[in-house]
């Protein structure tokens, strides 16, 4: 923890901290969370009273493995200004040392006769409460201590645990001046609390020696003369057995152990060898308390018969009639061997006593038989948290797989803040600013901690808070004596407690230096508190929960981003047009956003298209190469195409971007585009004629207004990319009414299901003519859409309208200038007719144009042809192929100002090429927002107009 050199910076903190101002950054973490938790409970530094406990045992297994050691600390510090203190678990001092014995004449009874309790609890920061606390190696330095009568001292603390279970039994604590601060003791006593608890380890082989040495004895007394089982011989333990089989047999020993009664169980081993083993207790003669186990190998003609196969569920208990002592009666006895002991348990592998069973597997105590399956069974946790945590990318299913995993077998509830920038995919700013409570979890659901949602403002003082702030995790063994976590609310607190909640451990939820949250795992129903082990155990299992976690955030995150990204690059908003009804749905996969598209384009003479595109993959390249593509087709489409035309630019274009983002090489470091199919649909509803080609993409579902479905065959046409082969049209008759259904291959195509059972869940979620579109795509969701879709779907359905006959007007003229005029006086009186007056002025000087270009340029026949819909479009066909060209005449010219003027009466104009020929169109918008003059309405010169 680092060795403090000046005490001005400590006195000045711990006058600060009285006083009520922050102090966090001027005292180490450990240090101020102390003070807290000692002011919390009410101390004061100049009263801190200790108990004194009489029933302290100065005899028993921690002072007999302290003592040497403790003899060898004295002589190292003969004549120093140095005491060392021996405390149980407790805080209680059990052993004093001093290097100047003169000292002991000199100090308070509290820090020379043994008794006095030092637990934070009664008095507040000091070496051995601070020790037991944090459970590892501390320093106190001056004024860092709570108390006012141990600011001139220092000391350093540690906890010394038995090896076997990993308990702290109790603390070694140096004590002295200020000023003889020095680093190396650590290391001294470090060293020093190994030794007492090597000497604690050996105390336990010592009983196991003894438990084994009953054991021959009464091996002796009951192996005379035993005969064979059934008439076959018992085969030698080590007959054909491997390591994997001893270890294997040894597992299931030390769980018969663990049981602590007699029993009788069959083992099955590779190779189809079945072995028994013997469970039976025995006592030494000082009294303690063991179980053998001895293992037979039977024959695979005559198998033995249990009461139950091991490994698959508890041990069978021995009927009366002490089942092993008869089992062993009637095995012939096996050649002797010698068996070796061990600190968890004795195997009858190794060498010492003379006389031991060939037969002997394992002999200890219940206890320690207890740890061993203990931790057996941490590691078989540990194993199955790495497949079961993290199965998804969801952060709060992950976040519950954790506490999935602990409940039963660590905690008994668990609980899991995270900030709700973890829950978005951000990474948090300040991970203790915007809590919520994530998953509540536990054996039973009637525990009162927050719900699921609440936003939880945790106290600095809570074992969370200091968790999360320290990056360490935080053991609170009894929760009753941790007044920080009973201050946070008082009231839950003590409800909690009611339902027999008493031990937390608190782990900071860490992955990639950033932290993600907090996992409370809380026990209740195991009467004994958290111990070391079980922090470790939990503390592993939250570090390996929070890299998923991160994973599943990182991934929201991009998840979101690509989302936001596609999201954009769809259409917000359908144009305004007349031609068709539409809605439209669309479905990320579970898997991630993927390239599917769709749009509505309004094209020339009222007519639409319709198009519906798919990128292969998932993700942001997928995402934005769709955004690309829908651009082009929206730019190809602006230049009146055909749809086979259109995509054949299109494949044209995925052809290039592939060869420039270097066609999937990986040296390139962007993936190629491997796929992209696409569906165009023209639709005009002055004739009802519908026009579609697709590159590899599904063909739409055609609903008739009699309710009729139909799937067209269309020329497929190859994906777009490949290149080389030509796209066909197909031409259709709709009557009006009719739906057109078009959609990505991820409706209908699905793993877990038939194509053509899903093409027959389309149909009939389709046959209903009347129904609006909205409704339909409502119903195709509902009846056709998987339940866990693999790939995202894009569905855009559009109901046909015709426009009325009476709102269309057609003139056939020769290529005769004389009858430009006859078609000017025709043209106004249907605008008379139509209420579009206003329009009239502007539409006559189009039409004299487009006439006379035609007639002038093109080729006979022509023909005249007036839309009203929303707009009022000219329009003028020939069959040449020539096209007009927009271009500024000089002031010396006679001519080439008729398309300028063409460009400046209409909203809009161009070209359309037809198999006859050309169509040169002109819209006028009728209506203007805010009344201000339009395109229609502008105030032409006359004198500026060449005659016509």
């Amino acid at each position: 923890m680092g060795l403090v050199t000046d005490d001005l910076g400590p006195m000045l903190a711990r006058e600060q901290f009285f006083a009520g101002a922050p102090v966090v950054d001027a005292v180490r973490g450990p240090i101020i969370d102390s003070w807290q938790r000692s002011r919390s409970l009410g101390l004061s530094p100049d009263g801190c009273e200790l108990p004194y406990l009489q029933d302290i045992d100065l005899d028993g297994r921690l002072v007999r493995a302290a003592t040497p050691v403790l003899d060898r600390l004295q002589a190292r510090f003969t004549g120093r200004n140095m005491n060392v203190a021996l405390a149980d678990g407790r805080g209680a001092v059990l052993q004093r040392r001093f290097g100047d014995t003169s000292m002991v004449r000199r100090l308070a009874a509290i820090q020379s006769v043994p008794g006095f309790v030092f637990a934070e609890k009664y008095a507040g920061t000091n070496g051995i409460g601070l020790a037991l606390a944090e459970r590892q190696l501390v320093n106190v330095y001056g004024a860092e201590h709570f108390a006012e009568r141990s600011q001139s001292n220092a000391c350093a603390a540690i906890p010394i645990r038995d090896l076997l279970n990993g308990r702290i039994e109790g603390v070694l604590c140096f004590g002295f001046p200020r000023t003889d601060a020095d680093a190396s003791l650590d290391i001294v006593i470090r060293k020093a609390a190994g030794a007492i608890e090597r000497r604690l380890l050996e105390q336990s082989s010592a009983r196991e020696r003894a438990l084994l040495q009953a054991y021959l004895d009464a091996r002796r007394r009951a192996s005379a003369g035993a005969p064979a089982v059934n008439g076959q011989p018992a085969e030698p333990l080590t007959s054909g057995l491997d390591w994997r089989d001893r270890m294997i047999l040894e597992e299931r020993a030390a769980e018969l152990i663990a049981s602590a009664q007699r029993a009788a169980v069959a083992v099955s081993l590779p190779g189809g060898r079945r072995v028994t083993l013997l469970s039976r207790p025995v006592t030494t003669a000082s009294g303690v308390e063991g179980v053998v186990v001895e293992a037979v190998l039977g024959t695979r003609q005559q198998p033995l018969t249990v009461a139950r196969e091991a490994g698959t569920g508890t041990t069978a208990a021995a009927p009366p009639g002490l089942l092993a002592e008869q089992a062993l009666a009637r095995f012939a006895p096996l050649p002797a061997r010698p068996a070796a002991t061990g600190p968890a348990a004795a195997r009858g592998t190794g060498g010492s006593p003379a006389g031991a069973a060939d037969g002997l597997l394992l002999v200890g105590e219940p206890g320690v038989g207890k740890h061993a399956v203990a931790a057996r069974r941490r590691l078989e946790l540990l194993s199955e948290a790495s497949t079961r945590i993290g199965t998804t990318l969801d952060v709060s299913r992950t976040a519950r797989e954790l506490a999935e995993m602990a409940v039963p077998r660590l905690a008994d509830f668990v609980t899991i803040d995270l900030p709700e920038a973890v829950l978005r995919g951000d990474e948090p700013s300040d991970p203790a600013k915007g809590l919520q409570r994530t998953v509540v979890h536990g054996f039973r659901g009637d525990c009162p901690f927050y719900p699921v949602g609440e936003r939880v403002h945790l106290q600095p003082t809570t074992p969370q808070l200091r968790c999360l702030t320290s990056r360490q995790t935080i053991l609170e063994p009894d929760l009753r004596d941790a007044p920080g976590w009973v201050s946070q609310d008082p009231v839950a607190a003590q409800r909690i407690l009611a339902h027999n909640v008493h031990s937390l451990i608190a782990v900071p939820l860490l992955a990639r230096g950033i932290a993600l949250g907090i996992a409370s795992f809380y026990r209740a129903r195991d009467p004994a508190p958290f111990g070391d082990d079980d922090r470790a155990l939990a503390q592993e299992l939250s570090t390996r929960a929070a890299i998923c976690i991160d994973n599943a955030r990182r991934y929201t995150r991009e998840h979101a981003m690509v989302l936001a990204l596609q999201h954009s690059l769809l259409p917000q908003g359908f144009p305004e047009q007349n031609a068709v009804e539409v809605a439209h749905r669309y479905m990320p996969a579970e898997s991630g956003v993927g390239g599917d598209w769709f749009d509505v384009i309004p094209l020339s003479s009222a007519r639409v298209a319709l198009v519906v595109g798919d990128v292969v993959g998932h993700g942001l390249h997928a995402a934005a190469t769709m955004g690309r593509l829908r651009t082009a087709a929206r730019n190809f489409a602006e230049l009146d195409l055909s749809p086979d035309e259109v995509l054949t630019h299109l494949d044209n274009l995925v052809g290039r971007l592939d060869r420039e983002e270097g066609g999937g090489d990986p040296c390139a470091g962007i993936p190629g585009i491997i796929g992209a199919t696409c569906l165009y649909v023209i639709y005009d509803p002055t004739t009802q004629e519908c026009t579609m080609a697709r590159a590899g993409h599904p063909p739409p579902a055609l609903v008739r207004p009699d309710g009729i479905v139909t799937f067209p065959e269309l020329p497929a046409g190859p994906p777009l990319g490949l290149g080389g082969l030509p796209f066909e049209t197909a031409e259709f008759l709709l009557p009006e009414g009719s739906q057109l259904v078009l959609y990505t291959d991820g409706l209908i195509e699905d793993r877990r299901r038939d194509f053509d059972t899903a093409l027959e869940d389309l149909r009939r979620a389709l046959s209903h003519p009347n129904r609006p579109p909205e409704d339909t795509c409502r119903a195709v969701l509902e009846a056709v859409v998987p339940g866990h879709p693999d790939d995202d779907i894009a569905l855009l359905v559009a109901r046909t309208h015709t426009l009325s006959p009476h709102r269309i007007a057609t003139w056939d003229l020769p290529a005769d200038p004389a009858l430009v005029s006859s078609v000017r006086a025709a043209v106004t009186r249907r605008l008379a007719d139509w209420g579009l007056e206003e329009t009239a002025f502007a539409a006559e000087l189009l039409l004299s144009e487009l006439v006379t270009n035609a007639i002038r340029y093109g080729s006979g026949p022509i023909q005249v042809r007036l839309l009203y819909d929303r707009a009022l479009t000219c329009e003028v066909a020939d069959t040449s192929s020539t096209s007009p060209h927009l271009r500024h005449a000089a002031a010396t010219d006679e001519g080439g100002r008729g398309l300028f003027l063409v460009a400046q009466l209409s909203q809009s104009w161009g070209t359309r090429y037809t198999p006859e020929g050309k169509v040169i169109w002109a819209e006028c918008a009728l209506e203007v927002p805010g009344g201000k003059a339009g395109p229609a309405a502008l105030r032409i010169d006359l004198d500026d107009i060449p005659a016509i």
